[in-house]
């Protein structure tokens, strides 16, 4: 008993389970179909590239998992979310693929300028959508969910404004690249690892995790320790921005476009409930990168699970609302406090018949 409490204690427990029950309610809906038990794990080639419903997890939860990593930051260090994420996703399409089009074309065969100039150019933006996000809240003091309001409402009608409200089609091989297949391999899977190492290596290697964490555990503390909250958090934001844009470059290149209207819609809540879904406090603090990328592929087989069920996607954030509320439910105070006593009124009765 006293391992099985050790193990739930454990910060990683949360995500691993939650995936494991996905795993599992997949191979009893494939068992109740009559189709092969562990269907959900098979992995084949077709027409040369790698097939299958993991696969597909891996391939269409590659954003959620890059928009985890800075909203990971994000909150360990604000005690607050950036909701903007998914507008700043619109926002780097409608730059990158207007660049490209020379601001003039909305469906062209070739590039007006070098494609390096169109990432470029919605990389920057998204960052200066971080360092606008990051001001609000470092050095005005304003709530981030306030904050980052602006930006969720106006980021999306600004790439509306720049595509003049149409979409904006891009169809050369090389742009569509990022969002196809590199050999068997489907591109935005190495993309999202890329962006998983190069977070992991700098948290790892560098003091940045201790000044996050420190930031968010007490930020008064750590300017009197020496550190600079202010920058701290205003840096988190800028990373949170552009992860934003590389999800956003994705999202772009797997559809050789920029639909603004659709692009990055309601990301901001998969990335969210990742975060709190990979045991995170949503109040700010200790985080766990691991856990928030295991909590966004997590995010993404809830919504395969729910499509292959017949699920609309209409329908399928009903079921995202229910695993929210269980986990802010899970992370809440009172209900930890009440599982101590429980566990603690035991402990003694055990002593008690023991003695």
């Amino acid at each position: 008993m006293s391992s099985i409490r050790s193990l739930t204690k454990k910060r990683l427990f949360l995500p691993i389970f939650s995936m494991l029950l996905v795993m599992l309610i997949n191979v009893i809906y494939d068992v109740a179909c009559g189709n092969p038990p562990l269907g959900f794990f098979v992995i084949t080639i077709k027409n040369a590239v790698l097939y299958g419903r993991l696969i597909d997890v891996l391939n269409r939860g590659s954003e959620i998992a890059i928009l985890a990593i800075g909203m990971t930051l994000v909150v360990s260090s604000s005690a607050g979310t950036d909701i903007s994420v998914g507008s700043v996703m619109s926002l780097y399409a409608g730059v990158c693929c207007m660049t490209l089009a020379g601001f003039g074309e909305v469906n062209v065969s070739q590039y007006a300028n070098p494609l390096l100039l169109g990432i470029g150019a919605g990389l920057l933006v998204t960052c200066i959508c971080g360092l606008f996000n990051g001001f609000l809240v470092a050095y005005m003091n304003i709530q981030p969910m306030v904050a980052t309001l602006i930006l969720w409402s106006a980021g999306r009608a600004i790439g509306l404004l720049l595509c003049n409200s149409q979409i904006v089609y891009v169809r050369v091989p090389s742009f569509q690249k990022l969002g196809a297949y590199t050999g068997f391999m489907p591109t935005p899977i190495i993309v999202a690892a890329i962006c998983i190492a190069i977070a992991a290596v700098i948290l790892r290697f560098t003091a940045l995790g201790t000044y996050i964490q420190s930031v968010g555990i007490n930020k008064k503390a750590s300017r009197i320790a020496g550190f600079n909250s202010a920058k701290i958090i205003l840096l988190c934001y800028v990373i949170c921005g552009l992860c934003a844009g590389l999800a956003g470059m994705v999202a772009t290149s797997r559809i050789y476009s920029a639909d603004t209207n659709n692009i990055g819609l309601n990301m901001e809540l998969d990335a969210i409930l990742a975060v709190a879904l990979g045991g995170n406090s949503l109040g700010g603090g200790k985080f766990n990168l691991a856990g928030s990328i295991i909590g966004a592929y997590t995010i993404q087989a809830i919504t395969t699970t729910l499509y292959s069920m017949g699920v609309s996607s209409a329908q399928a954030p009903v079921f995202k609302a229910v695993v929210v509320i269980i986990i802010v439910v899970i992370q809440a105070e009172p209900v930890k406090e009440y599982f101590k006593k429980v566990s603690s009124k035991r402990a003694a009765v055990k002593e008690a018949t023991k003695a």
